[in-house]
């Protein structure tokens, strides 16, 4: 593996060890810390396994997917969150809030942005790997969607997206993680941009299992740590919202499936503006 990823592993278990002894710092940045961490290792399995990553085959690319990460979850701020530019101790938001949060306005940006500048690629580089063993030879029957069901999925999706925005309800969280892969999915397919719809047409079904086991596989991490930061999140939903894992009630680890699926048809979408098909994209 690339010396990176031990790197990475280093900074994963400083950063656990420093925050269970105390660190006051390390606590209170301890998920843009811990997730720089954990990109720095998948990147280097991703490359071990694929011989292809963001930080030794395409770090043009990785710079923008982390750009498109930070500019898509502002987008989702956007959906939770009226109050949410207020900052504060407890920025309350209608669906999550944060706590603990740093009070410089400045300082809090940074770690807004650090974070979320590593939820594309921790996903995406996820799937690579997860794609390159597990899911490797998973083959289904070659069947593409009609253009009939296309424009039905881009009307939902439309909807999906514009209700929450429209109709303030808790009730409303799950259009959000399924409605922009519900509109983009079908145009990026359309475009013949990477999508995993294409892939089904062909009969490959790795790049849609490795994104559903991604969104697992850091959905899961991103709760754990969580937990335990000083600075984290908690959420309000109307179902089942006092039974959870963690912060997270137990049926919102659902969402991060669809939402991996529309965080790639999101940043294929955005990069389809720059160039038509990334010349070798990672996922």
């Amino acid at each position: 593996m690339k010396a990176h990823g031990w790197v990475g592993l280093a900074i994963v278990g400083a950063a656990e060890v420093l925050l269970f002894a105390g660190e006051p710092t390390v606590a209170g940045w301890f998920t843009p810390i811990v997730w720089t961490g954990y990109v720095l290792f998948i990147d280097a399995l991703a490359a071990r396994l694929t011989g292809q990553s963001y930080l030794t085959t395409d770090r043009v690319e990785g710079v923008l997917v982390a750009l498109a990460s930070v500019g898509c979850w502002w987008l989702f701020e956007l959906y939770n969150a009226p109050r949410f530019w207020r900052g504060g101790e407890a920025a309350v938001g209608l669906w999550w809030r944060y706590y603990g949060l740093e009070p410089n306005f400045f300082l809090r940006r940074v770690g807004y942005d650090w974070s979320f500048a590593t939820i594309f690629p921790a996903l995406f580089l996820t799937a690579a790997v997860l794609r390159a063993t597990l899911f490797r030879r998973a083959r289904v029957r070659a069947r593409r969607p009609s253009p009939g069901l296309l424009r039905v999925a881009v009307v939902a999706g439309t909807v999906s997206v514009v209700l929450p925005l429209a109709v303030v309800s808790t009730w409303l969280v799950p259009l959000v993680w399924v409605g922009w892969a519900l509109l983009l999915e079908p145009l990026n397919y359309r475009r013949g941009l990477p999508s995993w719809l294409g892939d089904l047409g062909e009969g490959d079904a790795s790049r849609l299992l490795g994104l559903l086991g991604s969104g697992a596989v850091c959905g899961a991490l991103w709760e754990f740590w969580n937990y335990w930061a000083a600075t984290r999140w908690s959420y309000t939903v109307p179902y089942l919202g006092a039974i959870k894992i963690f912060e997270m009630p137990v049926l919102g680890y659902l969402g991060f499936l669809p939402f991996a699926l529309e965080a790639y048809a999101m940043y294929h979408w955005l990069r389809g503006w720059l160039d038509r098909r990334p010349p070798s994209p990672v996922l």
